[in-house]
């Protein structure tokens, strides 16, 4: 056992270097431009030029709050929405059917649920169709600021609609805990309401495992870029998009600025994440002082109801988007008020499908291969850290959640200057690996639990027979686990089919996906082809889904006479 416990820690090595290399190395190429050293472009001696320009640029003080409150408020609005419904309507069948609509809503990329939202809230949009003319007497589409308004609140609800389901699931995984079900006993025979037994027994066990999730969400809001092209302001936009505009710039020069304008990126979200933090400090004392008052709450309808609606709200307009995009796809003519299309026509969709079989099939490559890369490197650690008997808790996470704390915006400035010093800028290696450093932290967080939940026993009794680590992996734990595994692909190849500014950045216009030209068409004219990019978006990982929920069933489908009749 010692000598075992001496060998060294590859799969770690391994996702220290994945995780943290490219991190640090493009923190480190986005500090040097923002300070006017860039070789490569003949700037080779520090300067404060890059900020000054910064600073002068027009609107960036409103740019900077756009960022920061939209980001924070989407963030902590969605974790409200799903503490409170987790608190109200847990182990009831509501909350059972709601899981079943929020789940695969996870897989649905940020600028597939934009497009679709925007095909339902827009001035002439599905809702406004819906009520004219007969009830509003518009005949056109109203001039109504509804879309890209100046305070952010349609991107705002667009974030809130997106991080609602995985903070519910990062919630409901962590109520897969011993001893939940016992806290709501104890606590309805000592006379507690269910929403006061939720925040004042359940939520502090159960909140250590949110945090991280909550905090990786507050950092992608207050920088996110998809989103914000498509629902958020223009005059002026948040933060990330303008640093995107900067970087493609032809007058080279800006990408000094840009550069400097990824630190100030960070300075925002790290102040974001810091104003959670302190929240989270205050709501702490508060609920502390809460806990001596000795108040049971039984009658908390009200407040049950109040958790329920904007759950349903959101799953309802989430699921009203996708049934949208599918009907723009195939809709030739659909002119305003009608609530219908008053042609359909599949002409267009299988030319714009034509054109786009090159995105689709780069777009199937990076999420196949990153998925099964970062699949079978989370086994690999888990198996390796269930050898040793070593946790995979503490410092490990912070580690996996390290490229998703910071601003996406922050370091891939840095690291497309070195991917195109090193000459591998536009390739498919350079977005592979930018892809796998977003996409190993969410395989890693969705197999996680399921591995530490397996009873270790099987694989103390197949070793006790004489069984080898590798065949206690491929014949035990392994089909114990396909379920899983399957379902940690499927979220890894929908995480991959969602990065837009990985690939846009890293891909230098070379590489292009549907992610990429959906976001480019939802600025367009031509709804039905945005659409239809937007619901290739959906495909793959719908397709995903579908063979992880399959194929378990097909392998083990002549077992099916083990099961016990309960």
């Amino acid at each position: 056992m010692p000598a075992q416990g001496r060998r060294p820690d590859f799969p770690t090595l391994l996702v220290v270097i994945l995780l943290a290399g490219p991190v640090l190395a493009g923190l480190a190429g986005t500090f040097l431009p923002a300070f006017g050293y860039l070789p490569v472009l003949g700037y080779t001696s520090l300067s404060l030029d890059p900020l000054r320009d910064l600073f002068e640029m027009p609107g960036l003080t409103k740019s900077v709050l756009l960022s920061f409150g939209t980001g924070l408020a989407a963030s902590i609005l969605s974790l409200a929405i799903v503490l409170v419904f987790t608190a109200g309507w847990s182990e009831t069948r509501t909350f059972q059917r709601l899981t079943r609509f929020l789940s695969p809503l996870l897989s649905v990329p940020h600028a597939a649920a934009a497009i679709g939202l925007a095909f339902l809230i827009a001035p002439s949009g599905f809702l406004v169709r819906l009520f004219s003319p007969w009830a509003t007497g518009w005949t056109r589409p109203p001039d109504l600021l509804i879309l890209n308004d100046p305070a952010g609140l349609a991107m705002t609800f667009g974030l809130v609609a997106k991080e609602v389901p995985f903070l519910f699931l990062m919630t409901l995984a962590a109520l897969n805990r011993p001893h939940i079900k016992e806290f709501y006993k104890a606590g309805a025979s000592l006379g507690y309401g269910r929403m006061s037994v939720f925040f004042k027994v359940v939520l502090p066990q159960i909140y250590p495992l949110i945090r991280l999730p909550m905090l990786a969400v507050i950092a992608y809001s207050t920088s996110v870029v998809d989103v914000a092209q498509i629902l958020g302001p223009t005059t002026p936009a948040p933060l990330a998009p303008r640093l995107v505009a900067w970087m493609n710039d032809p007058d080279l020069s800006k990408r000094l600025m840009a550069s400097a304008g990824a630190l100030l990126q960070l300075f925002v979200s790290a102040c974001a994440l810091l104003t959670y933090l302190g929240l989270e400090r205050l709501a702490g004392i508060w609920q502390r002082a809460r806990h001596g008052s000795g108040r049971r709450r039984r009658q908390d309808f009200l407040a049950r109801q109040a958790g329920l609606y904007p759950m349903i709200l959101i799953v309802a307009v989430m699921m009203l988007s996708i049934a949208l995009l599918a009907l723009w796809t195939a809709a030739r003519s659909w002119w305003f008020p009608a609530i219908a299309p008053q042609k359909w026509g599949f002409g267009r969709m299988a030319d714009a499908f034509g054109m786009g079989a090159p995105a689709l099939a780069a777009t199937l490559a990076l999420a196949f291969a990153s998925a099964g890369i970062a699949t079978a490197l989370t086994l690999w650690l888990l198996d390796d850290r269930s050898v040793r008997n070593v946790s995979t808790q503490g410092k490990l996470n912070v580690l996996i959640f390290l490229p998703l704390l910071l601003p996406q915006i922050s370091f891939l400035f840095g690291l497309q200057m070195l991917f195109l010093v090193g000459g591998l800028s536009g390739t498919f290696v350079a977005v592979l690996l930018a892809h796998l450093v977003f996409v190993f932290p969410y395989a890693f967080l969705a197999l996680s639990d399921p591995w530490n939940r397996l009873d270790p026993r099987y694989a103390k009794v197949a070793t006790s027979m004489g069984a080898s680590r590798a065949r206690v992996f491929w014949q035990v734990r392994l089909p114990l686990l396909l379920r899983p595994v399957l379902v940690t692909f499927a979220v890894a190849a929908a995480v991959s089919v969602g990065q837009y500014l990985p690939t846009l950045m890293i891909g230098a216009g070379r590489i292009v996906t549907v992610t990429t030209e959906s976001v480019a068409l939802a600025s367009g004219g031509n709804r039905q082809v945005a659409a239809l990019y937007a619901v290739l978006q959906l495909i793959i990982p719908l397709m995903t889904f579908v063979l992880a929920a399959l194929v378990p069933s097909l392998v083990f489908r002549n077992r099916a006479a083990m099961r016990l009749e309960r």
